[in-house]
Protein backbone atom coordinates (compact mmCIF):
# COMPACT_ATOMS: atom_id res chain seq x y z
CA UNK A 1 0.00 0.00 0.00
CA UNK A 2 1.28 3.58 -0.72
CA UNK A 3 2.00 5.62 1.78
CA UNK A 4 1.86 9.09 1.96
CA UNK A 5 3.58 11.98 4.54
CA UNK A 6 6.18 11.36 6.73
CA UNK A 7 7.92 7.98 7.51
CA UNK A 8 6.82 6.44 11.35
CA UNK A 9 9.28 7.12 14.44
CA UNK A 10 10.53 3.93 15.51
CA UNK A 11 10.51 4.88 19.09
CA UNK A 12 6.55 5.91 18.86
CA UNK A 13 3.68 3.46 18.75
CA UNK A 14 1.19 3.99 16.63
CA UNK A 15 -2.65 2.79 16.72
CA UNK A 16 -3.95 1.55 13.51
CA UNK A 17 -7.45 3.49 12.41
CA UNK A 18 -9.27 2.90 9.48
CA UNK A 19 -10.66 5.97 8.17
CA UNK A 20 -12.87 7.04 4.70
CA UNK A 21 -13.22 9.93 2.57
CA UNK A 22 -14.82 11.06 -0.34
CA UNK A 23 -13.81 13.00 -3.44
CA UNK A 24 -17.69 14.95 -4.10
CA UNK A 25 -17.98 16.18 -7.91
CA UNK A 26 -19.98 19.23 -7.29
CA UNK A 27 -20.89 22.13 -9.54
CA UNK A 28 -17.59 21.83 -11.29
CA UNK A 29 -15.56 21.44 -8.75
CA UNK A 30 -15.50 19.04 -5.51
CA UNK A 31 -17.19 19.32 -2.19
CA UNK A 32 -14.24 19.32 0.53
CA UNK A 33 -15.38 20.90 3.81
CA UNK A 34 -12.54 22.98 5.82
CA UNK A 35 -12.51 22.00 9.37
CA UNK A 36 -11.89 24.96 11.65
CA UNK A 37 -10.11 24.48 15.68
CA UNK A 38 -6.94 22.98 15.93
CA UNK A 39 -6.59 21.81 11.98
CA UNK A 40 -7.77 24.86 9.89
CA UNK A 41 -7.32 23.08 6.55
CA UNK A 42 -9.11 22.08 3.66
CA UNK A 43 -10.10 18.32 3.97
CA UNK A 44 -12.13 15.54 2.03
CA UNK A 45 -14.81 14.77 3.76
CA UNK A 46 -14.70 12.02 6.34
CA UNK A 47 -13.00 10.43 9.08
CA UNK A 48 -12.74 7.00 11.47
CA UNK A 49 -14.56 3.80 11.32
CA UNK A 50 -16.26 3.45 14.50
CA UNK A 51 -15.53 -0.10 16.00
CA UNK A 52 -18.42 -2.39 14.90
CA UNK A 53 -19.19 0.15 12.10
CA UNK A 54 -19.27 -0.89 8.33
CA UNK A 55 -16.68 1.25 6.05
CA UNK A 56 -19.79 2.51 4.19
CA UNK A 57 -21.97 3.40 6.83
CA UNK A 58 -18.89 5.69 8.27
CA UNK A 59 -18.46 7.20 4.91
CA UNK A 60 -22.49 8.19 4.74
CA UNK A 61 -22.43 9.36 8.66
CA UNK A 62 -19.27 11.39 8.12
CA UNK A 63 -19.99 12.97 4.86
CA UNK A 64 -23.37 13.75 6.79
CA UNK A 65 -21.72 15.41 10.08
CA UNK A 66 -18.95 17.07 8.29
CA UNK A 67 -20.81 18.77 5.21
CA UNK A 68 -24.92 18.47 5.45
CA UNK A 69 -25.20 16.27 1.92
CA UNK A 70 -26.54 13.39 1.28
CA UNK A 71 -24.64 11.10 -1.19
CA UNK A 72 -25.14 7.72 -2.87
CA UNK A 73 -23.37 5.19 -4.98
CA UNK A 74 -19.89 5.16 -3.11
CA UNK A 75 -17.03 3.29 -5.21
CA UNK A 76 -13.81 2.49 -4.01
CA UNK A 77 -11.04 4.66 -6.09
CA UNK A 78 -7.63 4.14 -3.53
CA UNK A 79 -6.21 2.89 -0.36
CA UNK A 80 -3.01 4.30 1.59
CA UNK A 81 -1.76 4.86 4.85
CA UNK A 82 0.10 7.84 6.82
CA UNK A 83 1.37 8.45 10.16
CA UNK A 84 0.70 11.55 12.41
CA UNK A 85 -0.37 12.58 15.84
CA UNK A 86 -4.15 13.08 15.79
CA UNK A 87 -4.06 16.06 18.96
CA UNK A 88 -7.75 15.75 19.80
CA UNK A 89 -7.48 12.21 20.71
CA UNK A 90 -3.85 12.58 21.65
CA UNK A 91 -2.77 9.50 19.88
CA UNK A 92 -0.04 8.48 17.24
CA UNK A 93 -1.75 6.78 14.17
CA UNK A 94 -0.87 4.32 11.56
CA UNK A 95 -4.28 5.78 9.19
CA UNK A 96 -5.52 3.65 6.74
CA UNK A 97 -7.32 5.90 4.61
CA UNK A 98 -9.59 4.51 2.00
CA UNK A 99 -10.98 7.40 -0.70
CA UNK A 100 -14.43 6.86 -2.25
CA UNK A 101 -16.05 8.85 -5.10
CA UNK A 102 -19.97 9.04 -4.56
CA UNK A 103 -22.47 11.51 -5.83
CA UNK A 104 -24.02 14.31 -3.54
CA UNK A 105 -27.80 14.23 -4.07
CA UNK A 106 -29.39 15.82 -1.31
CA UNK A 107 -28.37 18.81 1.11
CA UNK A 108 -29.45 17.77 4.09
CA UNK A 109 -29.23 20.19 6.85
CA UNK A 110 -25.93 22.48 8.19
CA UNK A 111 -22.78 20.31 9.22
CA UNK A 112 -23.74 18.52 12.19
CA UNK A 113 -20.11 19.16 13.34
CA UNK A 114 -19.43 23.25 13.91
CA UNK A 115 -15.77 23.10 13.31
CA UNK A 116 -16.99 22.03 9.79
CA UNK A 117 -18.02 24.38 6.73
CA UNK A 118 -18.79 22.66 3.11
CA UNK A 119 -16.56 24.45 0.78
CA UNK A 120 -17.18 23.85 -3.01
CA UNK A 121 -13.16 24.12 -4.22
CA UNK A 122 -12.11 24.08 -8.03
CA UNK A 123 -10.07 20.84 -9.13
CA UNK A 124 -6.71 23.26 -9.25
CA UNK A 125 -7.53 24.63 -5.89
CA UNK A 126 -8.03 21.14 -4.05
CA UNK A 127 -4.77 19.91 -5.28
CA UNK A 128 -3.08 22.92 -3.87
CA UNK A 129 -5.57 23.31 -1.01
CA UNK A 130 -6.12 19.78 0.35
CA UNK A 131 -4.22 19.23 3.41
CA UNK A 132 -3.08 16.03 2.97
CA UNK A 133 -0.78 14.86 0.21
CA UNK A 134 -2.45 11.30 -0.02
CA UNK A 135 -6.21 13.40 -0.75
CA UNK A 136 -4.49 15.39 -3.62
CA UNK A 137 -3.06 12.69 -5.18
CA UNK A 138 -6.44 10.66 -5.24
CA UNK A 139 -8.26 13.98 -6.76
CA UNK A 140 -5.65 13.77 -9.04
CA UNK A 141 -6.21 10.37 -10.16
CA UNK A 142 -9.99 10.90 -10.12
CA UNK A 143 -9.56 13.89 -12.72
Amino acid sequence: MQRFGKNPDPKKKYKHRPGVYAILPLAGGILTTFQAGIHNEYQLPGGGVDPGEQPIQALHREVLEETGWRINRPRILFRFRRFIFMPEYDLWAEKICTIYTAQPVLRHSAPLEKIHFPIVLSIDEALSLLAVSGDRHAVSLYF
